[in-house]
Parts: structure tokens; C-alpha cells; sequence
């Protein structure tokens, strides 16, 4: 198997033999598996609770803001924290202050925004 395709045909071969290697643990485990349905075992699972009502529940929009708040901050967390070793550098100083109160007044500005607009008010 030498050639353009030889390489191509390994990829092939180990692919397919991944594949297999799936199915078969997938086929063992079905066939392995003890199959007493009940209703009990039949319903869907809420945490351990049983389910009431109908499957369609509105959540606020104020979660999503907080959970957004989050992801903001730890994206800033993630730029500082190689700022903060960037900084000590020699010949870095000034300009990664600059840049780096720059980033965070942009951030500053986004919070007073959705804090003006009233979005993070919990009530």
C-alpha cells in the first residue's frame, strides 16, 4: 500500500476499525443489559422529582443576563491574568496599562449600560 492513497487508506482502515470497536461495545451492552420495563422506569426524569404538569416552562430573560455578566467577567479574568505577567516585563509598562484600562472601560461601559437600562435589577 504505497503511494498517494496508502495514506489515505490507513486513515480509512483505522477509522472503520473505530467504528467497529463502537458498535460492538454498543451491541454487548445492549444485549448484556437487564430489559424489565416499567411504567415507573417509563417516565422522564426531572431530578429525581416526579413530573407535573405540562413539559413547557418559561424561564425569565434576567438568568441569561446574569449568566452573560459571568461569561464577561471570566473572559476578563482570562486577559488579565496574562496582563498581570506581561506587565513586569521590561519595555511593556505604560502600553499594557494603556491597553488594559482601555479593555476594562469598555467592560465598565457595557455594565453601566445594562445597569441604566435596568437589566440588573432583581425583583
Amino acid at each position: 500500500m504505497g503511494g498517494y492513497f496508502g495514506s489515505y487508506a490507513l486513515v480509512v482502515a483505522l477509522f472503520a476499525i473505530g467504528v467497529a470497536v463502537v458498535a460492538g461495545a454498543l451491541f454487548l451492552n445492549r444485549m448484556l443489559r437487564p430489559t424489565r420495563l416499567t411504567p415507573d422506569k417509563l417516565l422522564t426524569y426531572e431530578c429525581g422529582v416526579d413530573p407535573v404538569g405540562e413539559g413547557w416552562a418559561q424561564s425569565q430573560v434576567r438568568y441569561y443576563v446574569f449568566t452573560y455578566l459571568y461569561v464577561v467577567f471570566a473572559v476578563d479574568a482570562v486577559f488579565l491574568f496574562p496582563w498581570a505577567t506581561v506587565y513586569a516585563a521590561p519595555g511593556f509598562g505604560m502600553t499594557t496599562l494603556v491597553e488594559m484600562f482601555l479593555f476594562l472601560g469598555f467592560i465598565a461601559l457595557g455594565i453601566v449600560y445594562a445597569w441604566r437600562k435596568r437589566v440588573l435589577a432583581w425583583t
